[in-house]
């Protein structure tokens, strides 16, 4: 491990615009065949190394399944109840699994027009009947095939419209996806219940999300092929009771956030969290030195988050004078953590070569929330300001005034309203969907590859941090302005 406890001279009060890297010689015939896949934490890697920040205005169910169906991770942000956490962590998990393990159910007495309700809440087309509530012995299923167009009395039972058991394609629960995949096609239905002794519902395949899997080979996904997501918790409080509903849901890793990472209260909190949930991985920060990197490497954190200030939606530099510049906060945690523990880079992140440099400097992820904000897929309305005529979106750091009122109780908003906030609130462009966003930085990422003269991401990131000096290059202000002024 290096000795020293700073980044060399190159980084010293640098972030993305001060450098650019000399193109090397190419490898590749094209850059679809550079790999920029990163480690998360041990056992989980990204095919394309971003992280959806825990914000509210980020990063919540639509946007962490869009994130991991494109090869990323979302962190469900915590300014929300314990139960509501817990169940975007559930509906996520639901989302294109290879076997849907807990299917939802109606039972055969239920009203068409509530069966109607149902589907539509959940966007789904169809569902499975049970005989009662709650028996779980399969009873039919309702499909939007089944609902008539014509008029049809709300309350008429679903019973009277489902197909029922002795219709169905049903198979046993062990069966394998291959094999599944071709019954489903052999008999031509797009939902293959899976059925234990005494009709019991074991689970659920569906065509469309085999389908899906195929034709998104690089989502991320765990071992039953359900969408990967982390979850936010903090360092006291309901911390303990919040991580183990998290986990109950089905919450892959966990992080701990806080604004100042480096701090007995941090090491209080952890240490606690282990005797509660020993094995389960735990990202931590926000730190910016190399100090506050062994700091948290020393308690087992399983990644490091690094950034003090540099966020779109952060007023802790203005406010309080406190930072490091990103580039060199980076390369610092990466020197203290070496290849013994990944960091995830957060804030400060304006155009695409800013990930490539956060990488190329020592990252393995990066964390983005304003790039991501803005989008169909992000929380918030699509509003018209009235000023501008433009569409915007709402995008806020959580510790502006109005993400701590979001979810505080009225009587406590004074003395919430007493401790100067860090953070503030923007309206960002409305920007449509978040998938041409990513579909951008991959390939600008595989680009960026290419002119290292690597055919990986992690290849490049290791030649440049072996010899920064012999790859970057600082820059003057007039090369800066050569470089990023147009």
């Amino acid at each position: 491990m290096p000795k020293r406890t700073d980044a060399e001279p190159l980084f010293h009060g640098a972030t993305f615009d001060d450098m650019l890297f000399r193109p090397q010689e190419g490898v590749v015939e094209s850059r679809r065949q550079v790999d920029i896949s990163m480690p998360l934490v041990r056992g989980i890697v990204l095919k394309l190394p971003l992280v959806g920040a825990n914000m509210d205005t980020v990063t919540g169910p639509e946007m962490a399944k869009a994130l991991a169906l494109e090869g990323s991770l979302g962190f469900l942000h915590r300014n929300c109840s314990i139960d509501e956490e817990a169940a975007a962590v559930r509906h996520v998990k639901r989302q294109h699994a290879y076997i849907i393990e807990q299917p939802r159910c109606l039972h055969r007495g239920i009203g068409l027009g509530e069966a109607r309700r149902h589907m539509e809440r959940h966007n789904v087309s169809g569902i499975l009947v049970e005989e009662r509530p709650g028996s779980g012995v399969l009873a039919g299923i309702l499909s939007h095939r089944d609902i008539p167009n014509f008029p049809v009395p709300d309350g008429e039972p679903i019973e009277s419209f489902m197909t029922p058991f002795a219709r169905l394609v049903t198979a046993r629960p062990d069966i394998a996806v291959e094999e599944a995949e071709q019954l489903m096609f052999r008999r031509r239905v797009e939902k293959l219940p899976l059925i234990g002794p005494g009709r019991q519902i074991q689970g659920l395949i569906t065509m469309r999300d085999l389908r899906l899997a195929k034709n998104k080979p690089w989502s991320s996904k765990d071992a039953k092929g359900r969408l990967l997501v982390g979850a936010a918790i903090g360092a006291r409080g309901d911390f303990l009771e919040r991580a183990e509903a998290l986990l109950a849901a089905g919450a892959d890793c966990l992080l701990m956030d806080v604004a100042h990472a480096h701090s007995v209260s941090v090491e209080r909190g952890v240490r606690a969290f282990r005797k509660r949930c020993d094995g389960v991985p735990l990202v931590c920060g926000n730190v910016g030195t190399f100090e506050g990197a062994r700091f948290l490497a020393r308690l087992g954190i399983a990644a490091v988050k690094v950034g003090i200030g540099p966020g779109r939606g952060c007023r802790t530099r203005i406010e309080t004078g406190a930072g490091v510049p990103q580039l060199q906060a980076i390369r610092e945690v990466g020197l203290a953590l070496g290849a013994r523990v990944p960091a995830i880079a957060d804030g400060g992140v304006r155009d695409d070569k800013d990930i490539a440099f956060a990488i190329l400097a020592g990252a393995s992820t990066v964390m983005l929330g304003s790039a991501l904000a803005g989008t169909d897929e992000s929380p918030g309305m699509v509003i018209d300001d009235p000023g501008t005529g433009q569409k915007v979106k709402l995008y806020r750091g959580m510790t502006s005034p109005q993400a701590v009122l979001a979810n505080a109780d009225p009587e406590e908003a004074d003395d919430l309203l007493a401790v100067p906030q860090e953070g503030q609130s923007v309206e960002l462009p409305y920007r449509g969907s978040v998938l041409a966003i990513l579909a951008r930085i991959r390939g600008h990422l595989q680009s960026a590859v290419s002119y290292a003269g690597e055919t990986s991401l992690r290849d490049a990131r290791a030649k440049v941090g072996r010899a920064p000096g012999k790859f970057l290059i600082r820059l003057s202000e007039a090369s800066r302005k050569e470089s990023f002024i147009r």
